[in-house]
């Protein structure tokens, strides 16, 4: 069975140098808010491209942390709209809610599954003030028109970089781009750590000092607490392992882009419909989603082929009992994309003859 991601082969090849990593750690018997969580918020940060990166727990804590930040700075106020895509992992909308923000949801454009730029501006009212752009399945979701969008409404823009990193856009890395940016290394990510751990990166000095106090309790120095914080703190083991990681991370983008555009060039299966033009741009491919009607059938299909797949995802967040308010909404767009998605296995480890595997049982399969 070749799987979706094989995290045990893919660890297998840098074994020497994680070892090494979490040896060090294990030896220096200092285990939280040390030299290695030191050494990869710096690395990080001049890798992404800001002044400031704060390690924290997981990706949800690193959303939930800034706009609990921006509340601390009073540039945010419980009750405030929050534009968010409505087609987004369920912790966006959670990192939202739990703030007392109120989430508005805003529908994908159909040919990149990112935030529609035309659908973003009629949802703009009067307590409007940011926006979650979300950078799903490794495709950055910035355009021209949106950030224009933004600017005319003096919006805060966070950046969900869960599935991202190393993403460019004009240059810049996405997680760099706006006020701020919330990272995920939940282990199946583009970089992943050997556990949960999260970032949040920005060039405003202020927000990074608020940002890793909440995470610490709300402490500032020792046993002083200057806010109602939290425990969320990134650990020796796994800040040392993503130092390793993140060494590789380009080559590992490349080799992702260049499966994709594989994936591309040559699966033609008419039950099918694969990612556009416009869809592989600025993009580090953490997805390579396709759509058909028959989904549940293809996955049968491609599992009985000896291929592993995954849906992101089966059921959006408007329609989950946890939001049971929003079960009511129409959101055709969002619901096709959650109906019809199937990712393909797309990472670094796989070889030559696993794509080619991959592309023949594709174009073979009828529906």
């Amino acid at each position: 069975m070749l799987k979706y991601f094989d995290l045990q082969r893919y660890t297998a090849q840098h074994r020497e140098q994680l070892q090494e990593a979490v040896r060090r750690v294990v030896d220096s018997g200092w285990y939280l808010l040390g030299n290695e969580v030191n050494a990869f918020e710096k690395a990080y940060a001049q890798y992404i491209g800001t002044a400031h990166c704060v390690a924290c727990g997981n990706g949800l804590d690193a959303l939930s942390l800034i706009f609990k930040a921006y509340i601390e700075k009073g540039l945010l106020h419980q009750g405030d709209e929050i534009l968010v895509p409505a087609n987004t992992y369920i912790a966006s909308i959670i990192s939202i809610t739990s703030n007392g923000l109120v989430p508005i949801l805003v529908e994908p454009h159909p040919d990149t599954f990112q935030i529609d730029a035309q659908q973003l501006a009629k949802h703009i009212g009067k307590r409007t003030k940011a926006l979650l752009i979300v950078h799903l399945y490794g495709k950055c979701a910035f355009t021209d028109d949106l950030v224009s969008v933004c600017t005319a409404h003096q919006l805060l823009v966070i950046e969900d970089n869960a599935q991202a990193h190393g993403c460019l856009w004009k240059g810049k890395r996405t997680g760099s781009i706006d006020h701020a940016a919330g990272h995920s290394f939940y282990p199946g990510k583009n970089l992943g750590a050997l556990g949960d751990a999260g970032a949040v990166t920005t060039n405003d000095e202020e927000l990074a000092n608020i940002i890793r106090a909440l995470g610490n309790y709300g402490s500032s120095k020792k046993y002083v607490f200057d806010y109602v914080g939290q425990n969320s703190r990134m650990d020796e083991v796994q800040a040392a392992v993503l130092n390793e990681k993140l060494k590789w991370l380009d080559r590992d983008n490349e080799r992702r882009v260049a499966i994709a555009q594989r994936y591309i060039n040559s699966v033609r299966n008419t039950d099918v419909t694969l990612p556009t033009e416009a869809y592989l741009t600025n993009n580090v491919f953490h997805i390579f989603p396709v759509l058909c009607a028959k989904r549940e059938q293809l996955q049968l299909e491609l599992h009985q082929r000896g291929i592993e797949t995954i849906i992101h995802y089966p059921i959006p967040p408007h329609k989950q009992q946890c939001y049971s308010e929003w079960n009511g909404l129409s959101l055709p767009i969002t619901e096709r994309i959650h109906r019809e998605e199937l990712s393909l296995p797309l990472n670094p480890t796989m070889t030559d003859e696993e794509v080619d595997m991959v592309i023949a049982q594709m174009c073979d399969i009828k529906l």
